[in-house]
């Protein structure tokens, strides 16, 4: 399957090879698959991308996640602490267009990831934030199962 993001991308071939080199170079570095898949959820809730809530909630299955999972990441409600305060920080650099709340910063350092994570974020950030504006802009047709609706919690 060649997922219709990539087509809209390669309308720039510079655009394109800009997603796939930072998707691969930052996805070699601290995260899990599943911590990935956790950023791109509550990154594209944040942006309420539609084409990636649905793309990542199909990906995310095969990295483990639940439904019920998927959606409690997606509202900043999971039970895992590491998870918990890696969502929530992720959805509080997006609303606060990169600058966290220090509690955020705090939490997440506090339940185990470091400094080089803290980086990563920012890189996995600008990584979703590319993609969802470009199914913004392109309104990408969404060619995975589409993800359900949740109620929005608010993370600022």
């Amino acid at each position: 399957m060649f997922p219709n993001l990539y087509a809209a991308a390669a309308n720039s071939p510079k655009a394109l090879n800009a997603l796939l080199t930072l998707g691969e170079n930052i996805g070699e570095g601290e995260f899990t698959g599943k911590e990935i898949e956790g950023i791109a959820l509550s990154a594209g809730e944040a942006n309420s991308c539609g084409y990636c809530l649905s793309a990542h909630t199909a990906i995310g299955k095969m990295n483990g996640f639940t439904e019920k999972e998927i959606v409690q990441l997606r509202t900043g409600e999971i039970s895992d602490k590491k998870l918990n305060a890696l969502s929530k920080l992720v959805r509080n650099i997006v609303i606060t267009r990169g600058k966290p709340a220090q509690i955020f910063i705090n939490n997440f350092l506090n339940v185990g990831y470091n400094n080089a994570a803290l980086l990563e974020v920012i890189g996995h950030v600008a990584l979703n934030t590319f993609t969802n504006y470009i199914n913004h802009i392109a309104d990408t047709p969404i060619d995975f199962p589409m993800a359900p609706e949740v109620e929005e919690v608010a993370v600022v």
